[in-house]
């Protein structure tokens, strides 16, 4: 059975998530003919991304600051840290569990004057 964009109907759903996390829902729509199911997943974002930090120790001198994560989701998260820029180190992964704060420990250890 093909169907063009004219036999198309909308469902329009309306989603207003508390904190952010990942959120999955199912959509049962029921005929006299025809059962579907559709998985719906929403992943929600907080708008506080961003964040400065400065660092200031003399060469080859290592600095190490503790980043709060905080997962209030719904699930426990396993991050994975991706670090650009010379001089800064941290562990690749991270695990947050439900509901708790985790501390990264981003190190910055400059080889030279910079």
């Amino acid at each position: 059975l093909f169907l063009d964009r004219s036999d198309a109907v909308e469902l329009p759903i309306k989603f207003i998530p508390r904190y952010a996390g990942c959120y999955h829902c199912q959509i049962l729509l029921k005929s006299s003919c025809d059962v579907r199911v559709y998985e719906v997943e929403c992943v929600v974002n907080t708008d506080h991304a961003e964040a400065e930090l400065e660092f200031v120790t003399p060469a080859y001198q290592a600095v190490v600051q503790d980043i709060p994560i905080s997962n209030m989701s719904s699930q426990n998260w396993k991050l994975e840290a991706i670090l650009e820029g010379q001089g800064f180190y941290g562990p690749p992964l991270i695990n947050v569990g439900l509901g708790e704060t985790a501390l990264y420990p981003l190190m910055f250890k400059p080889i030279a004057e910079c």
